[in-house]
């Protein structure tokens, strides 16, 4: 038996320390503090019924995903506060999920926020504004210790799709901006609401509305996961191409690559981009084939994706059920 668990401590050296990162829209955590930024439906004790009963409703909901997801680093987006924040963490605690460290990034006159949660030391975090209007939502950066090896991950809540091309285009270039400051070395992961499909620049062609920028798209052009003939960036030519960066969707199979419904289809506006320092080999490396869509069946409701309910019939008010209208995602990195 000695020689077995032996054997097992050799094994789990040799592998490595794996850590699972994730990215969670949560889908407008507010808390019951009323500064004066909430949406409507969200002011504290209001027509809508946004109570402390329903808040702590919100707060379990929310905490039981991130529980089910149990990864180790987990962007989040539309966290109104660092309040709401610190509850969410409490709550987590209460449900046998521990973050010890954390970091929130409030943009001027937001109303909804990114936020990480770590269960590794984070040695330095930053916000990297886009805009001073309160259209566009800071990007939020945490450089990670992961045993002794820094990670940069970067949270990003790109402008929605009420807005063109051009808007998330600007946050595109904020974030390549300080990704160039890093060298080739240095490993990266982008995470987060980018509203932008895996493949935006084919999906948005033909819409007037978001296609301002002559076929020019932020996730695909501007932070490169396709190559100059338009061809998306595999993990292969990720490793022979510093420039480049690899978007995770196309671990999967076709069918499963969405996050979010819009009339009925599927879109994947939450993405994981990684540098080509995580498929080279040293120190942190992505565990190829290990991303995945958090998708139990908890989470679904008559096919749909089961967010956050609210009753449009008068009085309008939160029913207290539900989750998010986005859906989990995650992969592993390994030392």
């Amino acid at each position: 038996m000695r020689l077995l668990w032996l054997l097992a401590l050799l094994m789990s050296f040799l592998e490595g320390v794996e850590v699972k990162i994730a990215s969670y829209n949560v889908e407008n955590l507010f808390d019951m503090n009323h500064d004066g930024n909430e949406y409507e439906e969200y002011i504290p004790n209001g027509s809508w019924g946004w109570t402390d009963e329903i808040y702590r409703t919100k707060l379990r909901n929310t905490a039981t995903v991130i529980q089910g997801i149990g990864a180790d680093i987990i962007g989040l987006q539309e966290i109104e506060s660092e309040t709401a924040l610190k509850a969410l963490k409490a709550q987590l605690k209460r449900q046998g999920l521990y973050y010890r460290y954390y970091v929130f990034a409030r943009g001027k006159n937001s109303s909804v926020n990114t936020a990480l949660l770590s269960r590794y030391p984070i040695q330095s975090a930053y916000k990297h504004p886009v805009s001073y209007s309160r259209e566009y939502r800071d990007i939020l950066e945490a450089k990670i210790n992961i045993d002794g090896k820094p990670l940069h991950v970067f949270v990003n809540h790109w402008k929605s799709k009420s807005g063109p091309e051009s808007m998330r285009i600007l946050s595109a270039k904020r974030l390549l901006l300080r990704l160039n400051e890093l060298t080739s070395d240095e490993p990266f992961v982008l995470v987060g609401d980018f509203n932008s499909h895996y493949e935006e620049y084919r999906t948005f062609l033909k819409s007037r509305r978001h296609n301002d920028t002559e076929g020019i798209t932020g996730i695909n052009h501007i932070l490169r996961t396709i190559d100059n003939d338009g061809n998306p960036i595999t993990y292969a030519s990720l490793k022979n191409n510093g420039g480049y960066l690899y978007n995770l969707w196309y671990e999967i199979s076709e069918e499963k690559r969405w996050s979010h419904q819009y009339k009925g289809r599927g879109e994947g506006l939450d993405n994981i981009i990684i540098s080509p320092a995580l498929a080279d080999g040293q120190g942190i490396e992505y565990v190829r084939g290990s991303f995945k869509r958090y998708d139990p069946e908890y989470l679904f409701y008559k096919g749909k994706v089961y967010r956050w309910q609210q009753s449009r019939k008068h009085p309008k008010h939160h029913l207290g059920e539900g989750y998010s209208d986005h859906l989990p995602i995650y992969a592993l990195f390994r030392m």
